[in-house]
């Protein structure tokens, strides 16, 4: 089956506890070939033991891709859906493309970490007003379940990712959102492996040829190293070429990477989270039931549609791709002790139904705005500018 709109009104407008997407996973090299987790504070991999759910025993596993890294893989999946013009999100976006920048680039709140409760955002003028103080985002300062209207139109995924405007006005007190989307990555029957590291220098620079010296000052005709001890600030580091990444390097043994017997990928979007969320009309103080439902439906296919976009793209990271086993399906869990609903959603059908669900809220009244054009405040951007050209001279100097 394919969720269709009436499908989605009513399981949102039911008793229905969730969706449920699990999916299966091998390395793309096939099973038994290595991938690489990420590694968190001194190297380490997120290995734990876990309840297999095929087997109800306890397996040693490694976490392949954690809540938070999901979050932004399928933010980052509706951004190119947005860019392409396969569906419009409201969205803030800071431009950094002032002349004195030495690179430009732009924020929206789909990237951002506190998303639209973000200190680049805050810290940005809409119309000429400090953000937080204009309307827009002065909607923040009132946001919460029970009047969830003006962030709907401002920023809908933080409705579905989570928010707390902990860097506003009202600090540690501002707005707070659950999350209604989880997911993650698994890797089960986890067995650490090693890896190996070498570097042939094709110039046979020997490690005791010489000594290398930080140069006093940088020079564009000359690299931030030399040999003439008169013209240094004291040697690097140990002073062989290897502090400056010339000469071979010995080859080495690790730990690293993992083999593993599959990956599980599972992903859940709550509807009793998104059924708390209020959104009355503007100074209205209840909200209609129909609008409610509007609403609701809407973040329940962006969830869906986050979610589905996201599972096209597995390649986490270096020597770390995946690829399914089977095609992904969604569950609907409707009543406890029957079997779950079953559906089939493609990337393609999930931004259908998001579309119409967002045109369905917008035709009762609901904002949903388009892009907000910030600009960061003058003060905002020469602090980009100092740390950019902090960087630029920290590489310059080879630290």
């Amino acid at each position: 089956m394919t969720i269709n709109l009436p499908t989605l009104q009513r399981a949102v407008g039911g008793d229905s506890a969730a969706f449920r997407c699990v999916t299966t996973y091998q390395p793309a090299g096939g099973p038994g070939d290595k991938i690489f987790p990420p590694t968190y504070e001194g190297g380490k991999y997120a290995t734990e033991e876990r309840i297999d759910p095929a087997t109800g025993e306890c397996r040693p596993c490694v976490l392949l891709d954690s809540v938070q890294s999901q979050a932004n893989r399928m933010e980052l999946a509706l951004l190119e859906a947005h860019r392409a013009g396969r569906v419009t999100l409201p969205l803030l976006v800071t431009r950094f493309d002032q002349e004195e920048l030495l690179k430009k680039f732009i924020v929206t709140s789909l990237e951002a970490p506190h998303r639209a409760a973000d200190a680049l955002f805050r810290d940005s003028l809409f119309q000429g007003m400090i953000f937080r103080k204009s309307p827009k985002g002065r909607i923040l300062d009132t946001a919460d379940i029970r009047n969830a209207t003006g962030l709907f139109g401002l920023c809908p995924t933080a409705l579905v990712f989570g928010l707390w405007d902990s860097t506003g006005p009202r600090g540690g007190l501002g707005c707070k959102f659950q999350r209604a989307v989880v997911s993650e990555i698994v890797g089960y029957d986890a067995v650490m492996g090693t890896r190996t590291s070498s570097r042939i220098d094709p110039a046979e620079i020997m490690r005791d040829a010489a000594t290398l010296n930080k140069r006093k000052t940088g020079q564009d005709n000359a690299p931030h190293w030399t040999l003439d001890e008169k013209a240094t600030n004291g040697k690097l580091k140990t002073g062989r070429p290897s502090e400056a990444n010339h000469g071979n390097v010995t080859p080495t043994i690790k730990d690293g990477g993992f083999t593993i017997s599959r990956a599980l990928q599972t992903t859940t979007l709550s509807l009793a989270v998104l059924r708390r969320l209020r959104f009355p009309a503007e100074d209205a103080a209840t909200s209609s039931p129909s609008v409610d439902l509007a609403a609701r439906t809407a973040l329940v296919a962006l969830g869906l549609a986050a979610g589905s976009l996201a599972r096209v793209d597995t390649d986490l990271r270096s020597r770390c791709q995946l690829f399914a086993e089977d095609t992904p399906v969604w569950e609907l869990l409707e009543r406890p002790g029957e079997p779950p609903q079953r559906f089939e959603l493609s990337p393609e059908d999930a931004l259908n139904l998001l579309n119409e669900a967002v045109t369905a809220a917008k035709d009762t009244g609901l904002p949903w705005e388009g892009e907000i054009e910030l600009t960061p405040s003058p003060d905002l951007v020469e602090l980009v500018r100092r740390s950019q050209e902090l960087a630029s001279a920290s590489v310059a100097e080879g630290n």
